[in-house]
């Protein structure tokens, strides 16, 4: 079966952007709430918790990312009987993988407290908060998550993202409410666990209508277990590298300089994680038909979407690095203080930051598409392991400076060249040398547009929220004129224009 790519890719785009705004404002007001509420403290709570149960999350070994990729094949083939085992064998893989992480969860509650520093809030109890988040992470597992892969598998992306809208409505309302009627932090993190546990079951239900004729039943040939183990093993270290990546930061942070400061640092990183998850959608929404074109096209074709690829990602970044470089200070001035602002020098370091992090991400669509996980296996954990090392050696010197630049380094010196020379080894057989010009270009552009676009705002002298808006729009038209002005004469430049055309059904204009 050959999948409707540009079509359900556009689609997934749309329902998942809706929802990502969505989960961008009600999570701000909430924060805020949470901020002016029951204190800045909770707030590096929050983010602690959740970098615990990130580690926790191990267990998870990359199971969900293999299982759908070995759905693909048998939905282009149409072969149900085996989408039905595989629907089984995730079943039983997800039901021990929680219970790993429940006994492993409740074995780490006795260390909580010397994961942070310095003073923790006089009514609460750390351990019941700890082990509420720890049934929430459970219960994902639990509760007919095996369903989700069949959605995945298909492209309907944009269905999960209609259910979490439902239920993310229903949590942030009760969430809210607890922390403004009550004031009470626990109702706070009950409400997370009832409402993960409706968004399962829901999620389940949509599955199931959509997809009748899929149920875990039948069994797999022992050779088809074994592949899959073997992918599940591979992705260990790879989800092992990430988690060390994307947690160690958090925990060092909380343990070495407290909660007050990794709040404030959160606050930042929230505001980049939101235009993160922006980009996820559209990975998420393209990694099904780039692996159905890994089977249905050839080499030299998924070359050249690969490069359209890599420019409009490229250029999205450069556009969202300029904004972050213009906008974080006045934008956190008015939302929190200027008593929780952080250096401009760490701003400077945060667009660094997330250009390469999304370079990376964009590699990743095509190495879990094309399945070259084995490969690919030891690259984040050794990019995880310099991170950490970094942190822990420079924390205490140079404080967040150290933090931040430890993942620059780890990323930019480790995981992104060796992604790089993967792909173009083991996918498209190439030499990178040419393809590496052109991102070092992207890269120039990105740094010229971001300068151009600081300077003219640093012009406007307007302040308040007024202020912020015709700053972001100066940012934005300039960053974009310049970037246009040095991509236009790229062939990528003019095949990009058609795919965004074709997304949208508008084709026919550029024809004309």
């Amino acid at each position: 079966m050959k999948m409707e790519k540009t079509q359900n890719a556009s689609r997934n785009i749309v329902f998942g952007v809706s929802l990502k705004v969505y989960q961008i404002l009600l999570p701000f007001i909430m924060r805020t709430v949470m901020m002016y509420t029951i204190g800045v403290e909770y707030l590096g709570l929050n983010s602690l918790f959740t970098s615990v149960l990130q580690v926790l999350n191990l267990a998870e070994l990359g199971v969900g990312s293999a299982m759908v990729f070995s759905m693909y094949k048998p939905i282009a083939e149409d072969n149900s009987i085996t989408i039905c085992a595989l629907m089984k064998l995730y079943r039983t893989y997800y039901r021990v993988i929680g219970g790993i992480i429940l006994v492993v969860g409740l074995l780490l509650t006795p260390f909580m407290p010397k994961l942070i520093s310095g003073t923790i809030p006089e009514d609460m109890n750390i351990y019941f908060l700890y082990l509420l988040n720890l049934l929430a992470t459970v219960l994902t597992y639990w509760l007919f998550a095996y369903r989700n892969s069949v959605l995945q598998a298909h492209q309907r992306n944009d269905l999960i993202s209609k259910v979490t809208l439902v239920t993310d409505t229903v949590k942030y309302l009760l969430q809210i409410a607890a922390l403004v009627v009550l004031h009470d932090y626990y109702c706070y993190v009950i409400v997370l666990l009832l409402t993960q546990a409706l968004n399962n079951v829901l999620t389940a239900i949509i599955a199931k209508r959509v997809f009748p004729q899929y149920n875990p039943e039948g069994k797999l040939a022992q050779n088809e277990i074994k592949q899959i183990n073997g992918k599940i093993r591979d992705l260990f270290t790879s989800k092992l590298g990430y988690t060390i990546v994307s947690s160690a930061d958090t925990i060092v942070i909380s343990a070495f300089l407290g909660l007050t400061v990794l709040a404030q640092y959160q606050n930042y990183y929230y505001i980049m994680s939101s235009i993160i998850g922006f980009m996820s959608i559209i990975y998420a929404s393209i990694t099904a038909g780039v692996g159905n074109s890994m089977i249905t096209k050839s080499v030299d074709q998924n070359y050249r979407e690969y490069c359209v690829f890599s420019l409009l990602v490229s250029v999205v970044s450069g556009i969202c690095g300029a904004c972050f470089l213009c906008l974080y200070q006045p934008f956190m001035t008015l939302w929190m203080g200027e008593n929780l602002l952080l250096p401009f020098s760490l701003v400077v370091l945060l667009c660094v930051y997330f250009w390469i992090y999304e370079y990376i991400m964009m590699a990743s669509v095509y190495k879990d598409a094309g399945g070259i996980w084995h490969q690919d296996r030891f690259r984040p954990l050794i990019s995880g392991v310099v991170n950490l090392a970094l942190n822990l050696a420079t924390v205490r010197f140079i404080g967040l400076y150290g933090i931040v630049l430890s993942t620059i380094v780890s990323m930019a010196i480790v995981s992104a060249p060796w992604i790089t020379s993967n792909i173009f080894k083991l996918i498209f057989k190439k030499n990178p040398i040419i393809y590496v010009v052109k991102i070092v270009y992207y890269v120039f552009s990105t740094v010229l547009a971001s300068t151009v676009a600081y300077v003219l705002t640093s012009l406007i002298s307007i302040n308040g929220w007024i202020g912020l808006i015709i700053k972001a729009i100066v940012c934005v038209a300039s960053s974009v004129f310049v970037m246009v002005i040095l991509l236009c004469r790229m062939k990528e430049f003019s095949d990009a224009l058609y795919l965004i055309a074709r997304m949208f059904h508008l084709e026919k204009l550029l024809k004309k």
